[in-house]
C-alpha cells in the first residue's frame, strides 16, 4: 500500500490526460475485447464455470487481464523519469563534459537524451512508444517490458477460448469433415444448454475477436524480443547510433583509440539486473549509473560532443538510390525492414530516386534525418524529417571526400 501511495500522487493523476490518445484508447480497446469475449465465451459456451476446469480457466483470464493493465497502467502513470528541471552536476568542473538543454534548461545528465513529444530530457531515455502515450525508459522499462511478455501469453489463452468455442458450438451443425478429428467433446454437450445460442452475432464476435488476439500476439511478441535484445546489451538504439558515428569519427581520422560503451556490463546477467530487481526498484538514480571498468561516468557524454563538434559525423549524407513511398511497413523492402519498422509516431519521408538526406540517427535498418529540399542550402531549414529505409539509400560518395582527411586535421584531432 505504502508504494502505491507513493507512486500514486498528484503530478501523476495529472497525467490521466495520457489516455486521450489513439494509442491508448486502442491498446485498451483491445485487451477489453479480447479479455471480455473470452470471458463470454468460456462461461457461456465452452467451459462452464460450475467445473473445476472451468473455474480455473476463468480465473486465469481474470489474472491475465489484471497483471497486463497493471503493468500497462504502471507504464504509463509512473512515467520514465524526467531528468530535474535545472539540473547540473555537483561538482561544477563536470559540466565541460555536458551537453546543455535550453528547454529545460539544464545540463542533460549522462545517459539521457531529449523527448520532443514529452518536451523533457529524459534518464536512458529508448523510446516515446504511441501505445502508452509516453516515453520507456529508466523507471517504467521493466514494467513496460513485462506488459510486452504478459499480453501475447494472455492473448494466446484467449485465442484458444476462441477457437474451442467456435469449434465445439459449429461441431453438429456444419460438416466440413470435422467430425474425424479427435478432440473431447463433452463441453460441447451441456445439460442443461446455455441461456444465450450461439448465434451468428456471438460467431461474428469471436471470430474479430481472434483476429485481434492473433495480431497483437504476434506484433507484440516481436516488440518484446526487441526490448529484452535491448536490456541484454544494455543499450537503447540512440546508443547504438551513436556507437556507429563513433566508430565511423575513428576510421576516418585514423586516431589511435577504441570506443568502449560504459553501460554495458559485459555480462547479459548483470545487464538483465539493472532493469529488473526484486525490490522492483531499477539500478542507479538515473542520474549516476554502474559503469563498465575502464571507463568512466562521461565516457559517453564525451563521444556525443566530439560529434557534435565534428560537423562531418554529426550528420551522415546519403543519396536515394531507389524510390520509397513513404508507408509505415514496406512490404517491398525487404521482410527485416517490413518487421523492425520503428514503433513511434514520427513520420516516413517519401523518396525518389537522386534525392539527398542528412541521417542524424538510426537502427539497423532504418534510418532518421532530413531530406534536402534545396541542395544549395545546406544549414537552411527546406528540409522534411522522418524515417526511411537504409536498403533505399547509400553514403554520398562525395560527403566521403575519398575517405581521407588532411593530415594536419588528423594530427589536430
Amino acid at each position: 500500500m505504502g508504494t502505491f501511495c507513493s507512486v500514486v500522487k498528484f503530478e501523476n493523476l495529472q497525467e490521466l490526460k495520457r489516455l486521450c490518445h489513439w494509442g491508448p484508447i486502442i491498446a485498451l480497446g483491445v485487451i477489453a475485447i479480447c479479455s471480455t469475449m473470452a470471458m463470454i465465451d468460456s462461461v457461456l459456451w465452452y467451459w462452464p464455470v460450475h467445473t473445476t476446469g472451468g473455474s480455473v480457466n476463468f480465473i486465469m483470464l481474470i489474472n491475465w487481464t489484471v497483471m497486463i493493465l497493471y503493468n500497462y497502467f504502471n507504464a504509463m502513470f509512473v512515467g520514465p523519469g524526467f531528468v530535474p528541471l535545472g539540473w547540473k552536476p555537483e561538482n561544477s568542473q563536470d559540466s565541460v563534459y555536458l551537453q546543455y538543454c535550453k528547454v529545460c534548461q539544464a545540463y542533460k545528465a549522462p545517459w539521457s537524451h531529449h523527448c520532443r513529444k514529452c518536451n523533457r530530457c529524459v534518464m536512458k531515455m529508448d523510446h516515446h512508444c504511441p501505445w502508452i502515450n509516453n516515453c520507456c525508459s529508466y523507471q517504467n522499462h521493466a514494467s513496460f517490458t513485462l506488459f510486452l511478455l504478459l499480453a501475447p501469453l494472455g492473448c494466446i489463452h484467449a485465442a484458444f477460448i476462441f477457437v474451442m468455442t467456435m469449434y465445439t458450438q459449429l461441431y453438429n451443425r456444419l460438416s466440413f469433415g470435422w467430425n474425424t478429428v479427435k478432440f473431447d467433446m463433452s463441453a460441447a454437450r451441456r445439460d442443461p444448454l446455455p441461456i444465450i445460442p450461439f448465434g451468428l452475432t456471438a460467431f461474428a464476435a469471436t471470430l474479430f475477436a481472434l483476429g485481434l488476439a492473433l495480431g497483437t500476439t504476434k506484433a507484440v511478441g516481436m516488440l518484446f524480443f526487441i526490448q529484452m535484445k535491448i536490456i541484454l546489451r544494455n543499450k537503447t538504439s540512440i546508443e547504438s547510433w551513436i556507437e556507429e558515428k563513433a566508430k565511423d569519427r575513428i576510421q576516418y581520422y585514423q586516431l589511435d583509440e577504441v570506443f568502449v560503451f560504459p553501460y554495458d556490463m559485459g555480462s547479459r546477467w548483470k545487464n538483465f539486473k539493472q532493469v529488473f530487481t526484486w525490490s522492483g526498484v531499477p539500478e542507479g538514480d538515473g542520474l549516476d549509473w554502474p559503469i563498465r571498468e575502464g571507463c568512466h561516468q562521461y565516457s559517453l557524454t564525451i563521444e556525443q560532443l566530439k560529434q557534435k563538434a565534428d560537423k562531418r559525423v554529426r550528420s551522415v549524407r546519403y543519396k536515394v538510390i531507389e524510390d520509397y513511398s513513404g508507408t509505415c511497413c514496406p512490404l517491398n523492402r525487404g521482410i527485416k525492414t517490413f518487421f523492425t519498422s520503428p514503433c513511434t509516431e514520427e513520420p516516413r519521408i517519401r523518396l525518389q530516386k537522386g534525392e539527398f538526406l542528412l541521417a542524424t540517427r538510426g537502427l539497423r535498418y532504418w534510418l532518421y534525418g532530413d531530406k534536402i529540399l534545396d541542395d544549395s542550402i545546406l544549414e537552411g531549414v527546406s528540409r522534411i524529417r522522418g524515417w526511411f529505409p537504409r536498403n533505399c539509400v547509400e553514403k554520398c560518395p562525395c560527403d566521403a571526400e575519398t575517405d581521407q582527411a588532411p593530415e594536419g586535421e588528423k594530427k589536430n584531432r
